[in-house]
């Protein structure tokens, strides 16, 4: 028997959109890199203060954490296609600003944090619509692949920022670099109105934004995988971006100036980059789990020889090492949360997940910053690099990779919902729905643990709250109960059934003793007056 070759790294760029989405994501991290590397070299010449440089990138990823959720409703209630144009207007804005402060030398150390925070809005803003995007537009067997790329041009652009921003501060100054982001913003946009996209068909008017909201997180918090990503993708960030939010300072540890930090962000992405070009053929046969791991202590390792070496000779290949260790572990969450994820709430769910991987970005830059002004910088990342596996150890049992995916591909209900004798309101509601199962008594066990299994789904459709009863008096009659917030919403949620709430459904109705199947009733809720 022979097995099916790994697609080829570079296959998903075979597509046109994807390909041309692509170049815009590049470009798009491109300017993202450039603004960071510029705000962290010039915030070591407006102040002394450890913090605030470690500060530079707090700002930068808080926004993500702040309004991820939001990003990610928009995402997927707004037309995709226009909505991650604006962003990259947003940016562009942004840039405009900083280039006009920083001519007019107005900058301070307070200003060049806030304004950096306003540039990580649009990063805030940008992350989730391309997440939902690029299922869309690959196959699904590409799907690794295309990710990987997704972190070759995130790497890239981690060699090309810097560079190109390191060359522009010394020959020009902090102005030039964001003259030039605000340029790149606005190529990006034009690529991005060049995908004419599909909408998204539905006879049912869109979702209410609050809502969207509510349902999106439910969805996450309901599912056991893309809690367990959470977790993790939480606490390597919070231990990984020690090293990357000190460098400005072990670069002038080691002598040097905005070139040395640019060769060590350089080197990080480079090694980023030869990473993840082979990460689909290193995938056969490794799970998710091992590269986790793996690639946890590979960077703890990396981050301690960069913090106490003491020569660039062993930084850069040091940097190279953390670099291809952050790739195969941030790859590898990536994935696990894309393949949790339905596309109906892909963009919320991602926006979720960047909320931690940010979170834990912007928690360690200040943890991080904090421990260093007391213990100076290379204990604070040997702190960080002992942190991350202790932690990984301790949560061993929370798994990315266990088990086969689920196939959360579109499917139909097993019948549709009957015409009601008067079409309701769409916003009337509340709407119950009944379904009694009669079962035998000996499978009670069984019978708990998947309508356990039940409740999660329900719950990961949008239900409000959701309930099981025993008869009293009938042994094996069970009603299982659960609440819509509006007639509008249990129509939705017929078309965010999925191929394996088909399988559960199968699962469920095996038990059921009855001659006829279960028997469904739908109540809407009045107000007694």
């Amino acid at each position: 028997m022979t097995t099916a070759a790994p697609p080829s790294s570079l296959a998903p760029l075979k597509g046109p959109v994807f390909r041309m989405l692509w170049t815009a994501w590049l470009a798009a991290n491109v300017t993202m890199w450039m603004n960071d590397v510029a705000a962290a070299w010039l915030m070591t010449s407006l102040t002394d203060s450890t913090v605030m440089v470690a500060l530079v990138q707090a700002a930068s990823t808080l926004p993500v954490f702040v309004l991820g959720l939001p990003s990610g409703a928009l995402a997927d209630i707004l037309d995709r296609r226009r909505y991650f144009a604006a962003t990259q207007l947003w940016v562009a804005s942004v840039a405009v600003v900083l280039c006009l402060c920083s001519l007019a030398d107005l900058l301070s150390a307070p200003l060049l944090l806030a304004l950096t925070f306003a540039n990580g809005i649009g990063l805030a803003l940008r992350w989730p619509v391309f997440a939902a995007i690029v299922p869309e537009i690959v196959p699904r067997h590409e799907l690794p692949a295309a990710l990987a790329l997704n972190g070759v041009a995130m790497n890239m652009s981690r060699v090309i920022g810097p560079v190109a921003a390191g060359m522009l501060l010394a020959a020009a100054g902090s102005a030039a670099v964001f003259a030039l982001n605000a340029v790149l913003a606005i190529v990006a946009c034009v690529l991005i109105l060049r995908w004419r996209s599909q909408r998204r068909a539905s006879a049912l008017p869109g979702e209410r934004f609050v809502g969207a909201m509510r349902v999106g997180l439910q969805h996450v918090m309901q599912s056991p995988r893309m809690r367990a990503v959470l977790v993790r993708v939480f606490l390597f960030f919070l231990q990984s971006t020690a090293v990357t939010a000190l460098l400005p300072l072990v670069a002038r540890g080691l002598g040097g100036g905005a070139g040395t930090f640019t060769l060590l962000l350089a080197s990080m992405g480079s090694g980023a980059i030869a990473a993840a070009l082979y990460l689909p053929r290193l995938r056969v046969g490794i799970g998710r789990d091992t590269f986790v791991r793996w690639g946890t202590l590979a960077h703890a390792l990396a981050s301690c020889t960069v913090a106490w070496s003491p020569t660039l000779w062993l930084s850069v290949p040091a940097m190279a090492l953390a670099g291809m260790a952050w790739i195969s572990t941030a790859n590898s969450l990536t994935l696990a949360a894309q393949m949790a994820l339905p596309n109906w709430v892909r963009a919320r769910g991602m926006s979720v997940y960047q909320m931690a991987l940010m979170g834990g970005s912007a928690a360690g830059a200040a943890l991080w910053g904090q421990v260093a002004s007391f213990t100076g910088v290379p204990w604070a990342i040997v702190a960080a690099a002992v942190f991350g596996p202790t932690l990984l150890l301790l949560t061993r049992r929370l798994t990315v990779g266990h088990g086969a995916d689920e196939d959360l591909s579109p499917a139909r209900p097993a019948s549709a919902v009957p015409d009601p004798v008067a079409e309701p309101d769409p916003d009337a509601g509340p709407v119950m729905v009944t379904v009694e199962y009669l079962i035998d008594p000996a499978q009670t066990a069984d019978f708990h643990a998947v309508m356990q299994e039940t409740r999660q789904a329900r719950l990961r459709q949008g239900v409000l709250s959701w309930g099981l009863f025993r008869d009293a008096a009938v042994p094996g009659r069970y009603i299982e109960y659960f609440l819509d917030e509006t007639w509008v919403e249990h129509l939705r949620r017929q078309e965010r059934f999925t191929a394996a709430d088909v399988g559960l459904r199968d699962r469920r109705l095996a038990f059921h003793r009855g001659a006829e199947p279960p028997k469904v009733q739908r109540y809407l809720g009045e107000v007694a007056e």
